[in-house]
């Protein structure tokens, strides 16, 4: 049996590749940031043929990095930035308009026109989600009616449609020579048309957003082999694990329980809580969703809290304002400040998803006065963070019934010790990171090692888990609820802010 198992996540500024041992330590990782395209505001795209050539330099360079052959992994599991929506020719594999990617937020007048018909919940009940800008189906119908010949092409056969996972398994397995048109449950959730209660694509949706079934790629389980790869360094390694990006990290959080929950810090946040195989409609601005299938094994579900912008308001500080050179400097920028100067920041740069899920909301700093300084707006941009994620806890606990006992943290600012002091406090719950913090592509590692039996069971997978580092609440709850009320506020304030073209 091979040594190592693989892992591709394909975020969505960057793709990794690390391979992993059976104790689920890294033993090699390369990585790659591709362009961010900003066509108008609101828009955002990716080049897919730059995320492919992307994922072949991250193998090669962690295969030759850890002198690894083909023969040394036992399989490959890919984990992806999800809803963002590639269609291409089923010949070439060339892509017939760039990646629209999950936070463009071009098709808002779709989004108002279909909630006109019938209100903004009235596939939820199906599918688990509102209609806003963030889901793959109606960006699918933007290019279908913008590209020219795209319609007619698509109902001739000639085009496929993926989120990001799909196209990459397809590219990996041959592309237009045999290669694998599959989606896992996860990534399948987000296109706002499977319907969870079949986990097949759902007829009436399709109809409604004028989409042919024949570009759709067929619904599997997180973990199976999908086909075999056939870039030279993993030739012939099999492709054996699909997982959404925050469902991967859920299960590289080992969280197999009803209850326990994830969140993970990165561009956005997203926190999941496992709710096992319950489908559970949220009341709260939840999302339902899969949280992962097993192999042949029914499917478990999740809600899940998503917020646009908590990682990528840092990036915004760093490069657009120029206020910090590298995004780790914010720490040591607020930390010149006791608190935050009266100071709020939403950040609505795409509008609002979880809890409110307001289009029309965007961005405000609230509480100015002469007082303030560049020190308090780097912590208000850290305590937006926490007070997203806190609005988030609140709605699960309302929608599931179950009191966190304990938030399990993952990703790129979970090393920010005083964004994960201040998430505590205002929580009011302890916070811990795993030692394992490469949890997303752990998670895809776990579905593929899981498909082919490098790993045994889930049980093993929880015995990997261990905690690196724990904080716990230290603020008295007269402050915290003050703090709390001034974020609300000030979250009001973003309110309404667009207006119908």
């Amino acid at each position: 049996m091979p040594g190592y198992i693989g892992a591709i996540d394909q975020g969505t500024t960057s793709t990794r590749f690390i391979v992993f041992d059976r104790l689920a330590r890294t033993v090699s990782t390369a990585q790659r940031e591709h362009r961010q395209i900003y066509p108008g505001p609101g828009w955002v795209e990716h080049d897919p043929e730059e995320i492919v050539r992307s994922t072949s330099a991250v193998v090669q360079q962690a295969m030759e990095q850890a002198r690894l052959r083909p023969q040394d992994l036992a399989a490959i599991g890919i984990t992806n930035q999800r809803e963002t929506t590639v269609i291409w020719h089923r010949r070439s594999g060339r892509p017939i308009y760039n990646a629209i990617v999950w936070q463009d937020t071009r098709i808002a007048g779709a989004v108002s026109e279909f909630a006109s018909q019938g209100g903004q919940d009235r596939y939820r009940l199906k599918t688990g989600l509102p209609l806003a800008t963030y889901f793959s189906g109606l960006k699918i119908r933007w290019i279908l009616e913008e590209v020219a010949d795209a319609r007619a092409q698509a109902e001739q056969g000639e085009l496929l449609f993926g989120n990001i996972d799909t196209f990459l398994i397809w590219h990996l397995t041959g592309g237009p020579h045999g290669g694998v048109h599959v989606t896992d449950v996860t990534n399948a959730s987000r296109t706002q048309l499977m319907n969870l209660n079949t986990l097949e694509w759902d007829e009436e949706i399709l109809e409604d957003f004028g989409i042919p079934a024949t570009i759709l790629p067929k619904i599997v389980s997180s973990s199976e082999v999908y086909g075999a790869a056939k870039l030279p360094a993993i030739s012939g390694v099999a492709i054996a694990g699909d997982l959404g990006d925050q469902q991967a990290a859920l299960v590289g959080q080992a969280c197999f329980k009803p209850g326990e929950a994830k969140n993970t810090y990165g561009t956005g946040c997203f926190m999941l809580m496992n709710t096992g195989e319950r489908i559970v409609q949220s009341s709260c601005g939840l999302l339902t969703t899969p949280a992962y299938k097993l192999k042949s094994r029914p499917a478990c579900f999740a809600l899940e809290g998503s917020i646009a912008i908590t990682g990528a308001l840092v990036q915004w500080l760093r490069d657009n304002l120029g206020m910090i050179e590298t995004s780790s400097d914010i720490e040591l920028l607020a930390r010149t400040v006791e608190d935050n100067g009266g100071v709020y920041f939403v950040p609505a740069f795409s509008g609002l998803y979880a809890p409110y899920w307001k289009d029309d909301a965007r961005g405000v700093i609230a509480g100015l006065t002469r007082y303030v300084n560049k020190g308090h707006i780097a912590r208000a941009v850290l305590e937006a963070t926490a007070f997203q994620v806190r609005e988030v806890v609140d709605a699960m606990a309302k929608d599931s019934g179950i009191t966190l006992d304990v938030l399990r943290a993952d990703g790129g600012m979970v090393m920010n010790d005083l964004l994960m002091q201040f998430q505590s406090d205002v929580l009011a719950k302890p916070v811990v990171r795993p030692v394992v913090k490469e949890t997303t592509a752990l998670g895809a590692a776990y579905a593929a090692g899981l498909a082919v039996g490098f790993f045994r069971d889930a049980e093993e997978l929880v015995a990997n888990w261990a905690v690196d580092k724990r904080w716990d609440p230290a603020m008295d709850s007269q402050s915290r609820e003050r703090l709390y009320h001034f974020w609300q506020k000030a979250v009001t304030r973003s309110f309404g802010w667009t207006e119908p073209q």
